[in-house]
């Protein structure tokens, strides 16, 4: 992708957001930017592609209220982009960090969490809507959002029976972070991973706080489906499972410290926080299990009875915006599903491997399966190697 700049000559993507980056740390002036970008003329038909290019005053946007609760995972959003929408709107944001989808769901049906923007994965939203957890979109109120724009494989499951409950977020891969300064054997699949945690990496191992991911990789280092319910199979993953706890440095989704400190040397990871980890860690490396795992898409929804409903629709329709979405993309390290945003992306992260890995990596992983998060023998088997 390109512009072009006042004199004509065309401006790369990368030049593009490396001029933004400048705008964004007070180098250069709103002016400058848009001459060497080229986008002064086109800021009439930009403005609300880019919102933050622009001039706004918190009434501008009606009477949102001053407070926004946001349900969201850890290491998961670019904090500029958070504090402009507040600059912008006068809403503050209370962020709620939750580290399962079991979680999350279990706090929606207790009721109470004052939620007004939650962030689901592909595999829950039919159960949020048979169970009346989420509301219908009113996509009238969300003109960033563009439904063509986003490929129907990661956007598909927002539409249920014939309505969109939800809008993209991004997508990524579960697969696992080593640490090759420590763990030197190069394990390539989940059977590797175990391997590893019970042998030379004892004591070193994360594993998630979530039913999905770990028990999937379980079953995918037996050679099962990571969505399996079959009753045998998951009381061999259960052995796996409890037989390798001695081994592990902690359960959390939060792994990201451990990592860092050195007291982990490898984990259970999503990969935009393998880009995370990496960027400041060279010797992290993420690998995509060669026996299977997880590809999943996770979505902006509003809960039922979402406090301040206003608010929550301004906010999504901002993190829609494909200038947000690339920067969101810039730090969080996972691909958006949304062809705009990705068109802003410089080439460094166009042709990052990890946030876009070649297609026949993906070809051995799996959506997660709807009846995953509600089966209970999933449930049970997460809930005795906890408490192993």
């Amino acid at each position: 992708m390109s512009k072009i700049n006042k004199e004509n000559k065309p401006i790369t993507s990368e030049k593009l957001m490396n001029e933004l980056h400048r705008y964004q740390k007070g180098s250069i002036t709103r002016r400058h930017f848009l001459e060497v970008t080229g986008l002064g003329a086109a800021m009439t038909v930009l403005g609300t592609a880019m919102p933050s290019l622009l001039p706004r005053k918190a009434h501008a946007f009606g009477n949102l209220g001053n407070r926004l609760v946001f349900a969201t995972w850890p290491n998961y959003h670019n904090q500029v982009n958070l504090d402009e929408f507040t600059k912008m709107t006068g809403v503050h944001l209370q962020m709620n960090a939750f580290g399962s989808n079991e979680e999350m769901l279990a706090k929606l049906q207790a009721g109470g969490t004052g939620w007004d923007v939650i962030v689901p994965t592909n595999y829950t939203i039919t159960n949020y809507v048979n169970l009346g957890l989420i509301q219908p979109l009113d996509l009238s109120r969300l003109p960033n959002y563009d439904g063509s724009a986003n490929d129907p494989m990661f956007a598909g499951p927002a539409t249920v029976n014939g309505t969109v409950y939800c809008v993209p977020k991004n997508w990524g891969t579960t697969g696992f972070i080593i640490n090759t300064k420590k763990i030197k054997s190069s394990p390539k699949s989940w059977k590797d991973f175990f391997d590893v945690t019970m042998g030379a990496g004892s004591g070193h191992t994360i594993v998630h706080d979530y039913q999905l991911t770990t028990i999937g990789a379980a079953l995918c280092a037996l050679g099962y489906s990571f969505n399996s319910i079959d009753p045998n199979e998951l009381a061999e993953a259960e052995a796996l499972l409890i037989k390798s706890k001695p081994h592990l440095f902690a359960i959390t989704s939060d792994y990201q410290p451990g990592m860092r400190s050195g007291d982990a040397w490898m984990s259970i990871c999503w990969n935009g926080d393998a880009t995370q980890l990496k960027n400041d860690l060279p010797e992290m490396d993420y690998v995509i299990a060669t026996d299977g795992g997880e590809i999943w898409t996770d979505f902006y929804a509003i809960p039922t009875g979402a406090p301040h409903l206003d608010a929550a629709y301004v906010f999504i329709n901002y993190l829609q915006d494909p200038y947000i979405q690339a920067r969101e993309a810039s730090v969080h390290g996972y691909a958006p599903t949304d062809s705009r945003a990705i068109a802003l992306q410089p080439d460094s992260l166009g042709s990052d491997p990890i946030l876009h890995p070649a297609a026949e990596l993906l070809n051995g992983l799996e959506f997660g399966a709807a009846q995953t998060m509600t089966d209970p023998v999933r449930a049970e088997v997460i809930a005795r190697f906890k408490s192993a």
